[in-house]
């Protein structure tokens, strides 16, 4: 009963938050020119669910984030907690590169797209990765990017097989890499389950990894080798 109970008290918030900050998040998106305010529109969203779900956000590394510097953000991915908690996190204005389904979700869809979020279609290939690496540099000047190079949650907390998707647009675009690690927030909301459980959530942000001179390889390895360690 108590599952059923935190289940539908998370489920609660979402769809009201949502209806609740929709439109202001539409009309920040439209009006701005870069965006930034429909950003904060999210962090509000975020910072209500982790407060009525008991979630404490803890942060280290935050002495590593230039501000205003263009990075490609890289995390290991466990929970839905991992979105709300990175975007209150790192300080930093990113758009995200979501899976092109979310689009289709009524109301929260057209949020993430009038905010100027990169949706990927996987099943195109080389094609979608063009897309996204083109959209990425029509952003605004200090405004990066997050993927989860894992590509879906992983249903133990351990890190899955990275996809280079993120690395190619980092090394491509000449753009630094933010290796930054999630902690704990597997135990808080697993995969495949609807009850939460109150606690904390530790995001460490890494140094920055410079994409110049260097393989797409060394780049994988050394990045998924960073993001372990703090697991």
């Amino acid at each position: 009963m108590l599952r059923i109970l935190k289940a539908a008290w998370i489920l609660f918030w979402a769809i009201l938050l949502t209806l609740i900050l929709f439109l202001p998040i539409v009309i920040a998106a439209l009006i701005g020119k870069r965006g930034d305010a429909a950003f904060h529109g999210t962090q509000v969203y975020a910072w209500i669910i982790l407060k009525v779900c008991g979630i404490r956000l803890r942060v280290r590394g935050r002495e590593h984030i230039q501000p205003n510097q263009r990075y490609v953000i890289l995390s290991n991915h466990a929970s839905y907690f991992d979105p709300p908690a990175l975007v209150l996190a790192l300080g930093l204005q990113y758009r995200w590169v979501i899976k092109k389904e979310l689009r289709k979700v009524p109301l929260f869809g057209l949020a993430l797209e009038t905010s100027r979020n990169l949706f990927i279609d996987r099943s195109k290939g080389s094609d979608a990765l063009e897309s996204i690496k083109q959209g990425v540099a029509q952003l605004p000047e200090g405004t990066g990017i997050l993927l989860f190079p894992e590509g879906t949650r992983s249903i133990d907390g351990q890190l899955l097989p990275f996809r280079k998707g993120g690395f190619v647009i980092a090394k491509d675009g000449e753009l630094p890499i933010l290796p930054v690690t999630i902690r704990g927030s597997h135990e808080r909301l697993p995969k495949g389950r609807a009850a939460f459980s109150a606690g904390d959530i530790e995001i460490v942000a890494h140094p920055p990894v410079s994409t110049e001179h260097r393989s797409l390889e060394e780049l994988m390895r050394e990045v998924r080798q960073t993001i372990g360690s703090a697991l």
